[in-house]
């Protein structure tokens, strides 16, 4: 989240950038190539009132009149052209260009009148003319406009590639204090994330009294109060499963005692007797699973790595559980190092539950470090999946089902103890698989690396 974060505060701060220079870079080119323009168009027209008095003295404009006007302009660097009864006649042919009406009709009425036009052989002209004073004749001069086009181009080149430095450089400055603005963010999740695996000890540091360290402040206190809570918590399931312990202990030798006289009672006894018993035996389980909670709640849990068979240790653990005609193992020999007592636990609470929600023909297969469990069972909802290894959680919603709802918590306890990863995937109809990976923690048969030397 706050990497994605960043990079949106890192877009808006550089689409901000880039649409404040653009909008400047923009503003300034239309005004700087209007100045330019106009003061292009200024000169010819101050030069153009002197060109109209000095074609005065080549009146009338016969055909040597108007011979000698055009040779005199053309030698002295000037492209005109004049424009009389019978059309227009240029001071040099690659020059010929011809007024529009209207810019002809102004310049008749006396008025100093310019034309710009784009030729594919002259480039960019402005043409600037008047009436020649004491006659009818027009007389237009043309002047090339490329050197100001030249430079605008130089211009926008300049502008482009500041703008695109801008973008650049906007993107370095904002990455600074964006990644000041989310580090507090992304410790804030990833300690969100500790206290969800239950590591409860877990604090933000608090650095400043701005809003980060207000939230950090708050985050920690209320860490605190979870911890204490759960805390308490684990310490009354402790209590209560050591106090029951003895009672039922006694219960459990008493409904031995009793189902051994399952004969000699009334007709009437028998079933009251035989749930008295179901029930007892029911209790010293829920029992002995408070009590492994409470031992894997305070860390008194240890673990004894050796080298386990993996398929072998999963038939061991069906035919212990009389399971053989209910469940099917397979998969190639695999060695790992583990404690097998804990993946036991583990993996006799995953066929547990496979064969308690799936009947007959729940599956295990065993790939390499990879041990899956799979039933026939109804799945479940979506919804359950992000609770399925919660204590007490049990997805039917009546409760009605066998077991404590511990079995699931017991895995994920002792999976975790072995360093493992364990995932369930399910949908409605489709059955329910959990998916035990066990760390590597010697050479693969395909010749992997080890991942530590000494198990």
């Amino acid at each position: 989240m706050p990497v994605r974060l960043r990079r949106r505060l890192t877009i808006a701060f550089v689409l901000v950038a880039g649409v404040s220079t653009a909008a400047f870079a923009l503003v300034s080119y239309a005004m700087l190539s209007q100045a330019r323009f106009d003061e292009s168009l200024s000169r010819a027209s101050a030069d153009l009132r002197y060109q109209l008095i000095l074609a005065q003295q080549f009146l009338p404009f016969d055909d040597d009149g108007t011979a000698a006007l055009l040779n005199s302009f053309e030698d002295n660097g000037h492209h005109v052209v004049l424009v009389k009864e019978n059309g227009p006649t240029p001071s040099n042919p690659s020059f010929e260009v011809e007024p529009g009406t209207s810019t002809r009709t102004m310049a008749a009425a006396g008025d100093v009148v310019y034309e710009r036009i784009t030729k594919p052989r002259q480039g960019n002209l402005l043409i600037v003319g008047g009436r020649v004073p004491g006659s009818t004749a027009e007389l237009y001069v043309v002047h090339s406009e490329d050197g100001v086009y030249d430079g605008l181009a130089q211009v926008r080149t300049a502008l482009f590639a500041a703008w695109v430095g801008v973008l650049l450089v906007s993107a370095l400055i904002a990455q600074l204090p964006a990644r000041r603005m989310l580090d507090p963010v992304g410790r804030a999740a990833r300690a969100a994330r500790s206290v969800a695996e239950g590591l409860l000890a877990t604090r933000l540091p608090v650095k400043g009294r701005d809003e980060f360290g207000a939230w950090a402040e708050s985050f920690n206190l209320m860490a605190e109060a979870l911890e204490v809570k759960m805390n308490r918590e684990r310490r009354f399931t402790a209590d209560v499963a050591h106090e029951l312990r003895t009672p039922v202990t006694a219960l459990v030798a008493a409904a031995s005692l009793l189902r051994e006289h399952l004969a000699v009672l009334p007709p009437e006894a028998h079933r009251p007797a035989e749930l008295l018993v179901a029930d007892v035996v029911r209790l010293r389980h829920l029992v002995e699973e408070l009590m492994e909670i409470s031992r894997l709640d305070s860390g008194q849990e240890d673990v004894i790595i050796q080298p386990v068979e993996l398929v072998a240790h999963v038939e061991a653990i069906v035919a212990d559980r009389g399971w053989r005609d209910a469940v099917e193992v397979s998969g190639a020999e695999a060695r790992v190092w583990t404690d097998p007592r804990r993946l036991e636990r583990v993996l006799a609470n995953l066929i547990a539950n496979a064969i308690e929600h799936g009947g007959p023909g729940a599956r295990v297969a065993v790939d390499h470090t990879v041990v899956t469990v799979a039933d026939n069972g109804p799945g479940m909802a979506p919804e359950h999946l992000p609770r399925i290894f919660e204590r007490f959680f049990k997805a039917d919603p009546a409760r009605s089902a066998p077991g404590s709802g511990l079995g699931l918590a017991i895995a994920r306890e002792n999976a975790r103890l072995l360093g493992a990863d364990l995932r369930v995937r399910s949908e409605p109809g489709a059955g329910t698989q959990f998916r035990l990976e066990l760390p590597v923690t010697r050479p693969l048969p395909g010749g992997e690396a080890m991942a530590r030397d000494d198990p």
